[in-house]
């Protein structure tokens, strides 16, 4: 018998749903960016407003900033709360490990301020995202880069055998620009048998702002499944 193909919005708004469940009244939210954590914004505003619980959210991007305006969660800034209680965001892939490849929608940087400003990081996201190695199935790893630097950045992770794509604009022509006002390069580097030292390599070159691993900051991840909700903790 074949298996039950994933309806994969579905998927993405029963994890949504699960991780809300962890929002209490009087928290300071990280709220992430993407399709999945736009379901959780959405759940969030509605559970404020039937259940009269008072949250205050950190948007991670423009996107997730007009999100929680449209579902009335007021902002804050990382000024006036620098710890948070809690994040939920989204992931572009997942490993056994709880660690993460993001960045797709260009946010990665903010994303990751807020996952380390944060005492509890959930991760969101439909069975497609998980992997047995991060890197699989073509899946680059973004890193945002001053634009000055982009010329010596591109020549060194080529030299680490990585593939970089310069990612261009849909609608416009030329580059992505961040909201931080940098560019993206999207780099293929394959299976990456050794995640954390490939991000401490990234880093480490001049110009580079972030990169898209995330090692070791997810505590929860819950996976949307055909068959209902994957739970994984962090150890």
């Amino acid at each position: 018998m074949n298996p039950k193909p994933v309806n994969t919005e579905n998927a993405k708004k029963n994890a949504a749903l699960e991780a809300v469940k962890h929002v209490k009244h009087g928290m300071v939210i990280g709220l992430g960016s993407g399709s999945t954590a736009a379901y959780a914004i959405e759940e969030i505003g509605k559970r404020m407003k039937k259940e009269k619980i008072n949250v205050l959210g950190v948007p991670t991007s423009y996107q997730s900033f007009i999100l929680a305006v449209k579902n009335g969660i007021p902002t804050t800034t990382l000024e006036e709360h620098p710890i948070l209680d809690l994040s939920i965001d989204g992931a572009d892939q997942i490993d056994r490990n709880l660690n993460l490849i993001k960045g797709m929608g260009g946010a990665l940087t903010r994303e990751k301020i807020i996952a380390c400003a944060s005492s509890y990081n959930i991760i969101i996201a439909d069975e497609s995202k998980k992997t047995n190695i991060l890197g699989a199935n073509g899946q680059p790893v973004p890193v945002e880069i001053l634009p000055l630097a982009l010329p010596l950045v591109d020549h060194y992770v080529r030299e680490m055998h990585g593939k970089p794509v310069l990612r261009e604009g849909k609608g416009k022509v030329g580059p992505v620009v961040t909201d931080n006002g940098n560019v993206i390069l999207d780099v293929d580097f394959g299976p990456i048998e050794k995640p954390a030292e490939l991000a401490h390599k990234l880093k480490a070159l001049s110009g580079v702002v972030e990169t898209g691993l995330f090692i070791g900051l997810t505590n929860l991840a819950y996976i949307g499944t055909s068959s209902g909700i994957e739970k994984l903790v962090k150890g």
